[in-house]
C-alpha cells in the first residue's frame, strides 16, 4: 500500500470493479489506519454502498482490511442479526487508487474475483461462496491461468485460516478496529430503506 495515507477519520471510497473494468461495489467508508496486516477502512451504520442495479445502507458498522498482497479484502462486523462475522472477497490489484494516473489518497480500488470465504456464528460455520459465479466468470472474462491457480490456492488457505479464527480473522484484531470506528461517532440516522447486505 502507498505510504501516502489520509488522516484517520477521513472519508474515503473503496471501489471494486470486475476484470473487464466494469463497475462493481462502491462503498462509502472512513479511513481508520494501518497495522501489520494492512490498511483498515470502516463503514459506519447508515452509510451507503452501491453497484449497478443494487444498493444498501449499512445496518451496523463494519470494518474492511486491505492487505499489502492486494489479493483479498476482509470485511468484519459483530452486529449483524444473521450472525455473519467474516466475509473475505477474493480480489486482484487491491490498492490505493488514482485519477488519470495521479494518486488519490481518498480512493481505494480493486478487482472483485467472485470467490468469497464466509464465516457465520452457528451451525453453518465457514464456507467458500460463489463458486458458480467463479466458474462462469473465469471463462467469460478469460482469467489468466496463473491468476486462477493463485486464487484457488489462496481461497483454500483463507478458508482454513478463517475457520481456525487465526489473526487477522479473529475478533481481538478486527474488534479493536470496530471499536475505533464506533468511537468516531459517524453513524447516520436510520432510514426506512436500511438493511444489511447479502454480500460484502
Amino acid at each position: 500500500m502507498s505510504a501516502q495515507r489520509p488522516e484517520p477519520g477521513t472519508e474515503v471510497v473503496f471501489q471494486f470493479r470486475k476484470w473487464d473494468g466494469s463497475p462493481h461495489w462502491r462503498h462509502e467508508c472512513v479511513y481508520l489506519g494501518s497495522d501489520e496486516w494492512g490498511e483498515w477502512l470502516g463503514q459506519p451504520r447508515g452509510w451507503g454502498s452501491s453497484r449497478p442495479g443494487r444498493s444498501f445502507v449499512a445496518g451496523g458498522p463494519f470494518v474492511t482490511l486491505l492487505p499489502p498482497s492486494g489479493d483479498w479484502a476482509l470485511t468484519a462486523n459483530r452486529h449483524r442479526g444473521d450472525g455473519m462475522r467474516i466475509y473475505v472477497d477474493l480480489a486482484w490489484d487491491v490498492r490505493p487508487g488514482d485519477v488519470d494516473g495521479t494518486p488519490d489518497p481518498l480512493l481505494f480500488t480493486g478487482i472483485d474475483m467472485d470467490l468469497d470465504v464466509v464465516r457465520v456464528e452457528g451451525d453453518r460455520g465457514t464456507w467458500i461462496d460463489d463458486e458458480d459465479e467463479w466458474e462462469q466468470h473465469r471463462v467469460h472474462y478469460g482469467y489468466p491461468d496463473e491468476v486462477q491457480e493463485h486464487l484457488l490456492a489462496l481461497t483454500a488457505d483463507l478458508e482454513r485460516r478463517v475457520r481456525a479464527q487465526e489473526a487477522p480473522f479473529a475478533e481481538p484484531v478486527y474488534g479493536a478496529w470496530l471499536d475505533r470506528l464506533e468511537a468516531l461517532g459517524l453513524e447516520r440516522p436510520r432510514l426506512d430503506s436500511e438493511h444489511d447486505p447479502a454480500d460484502a
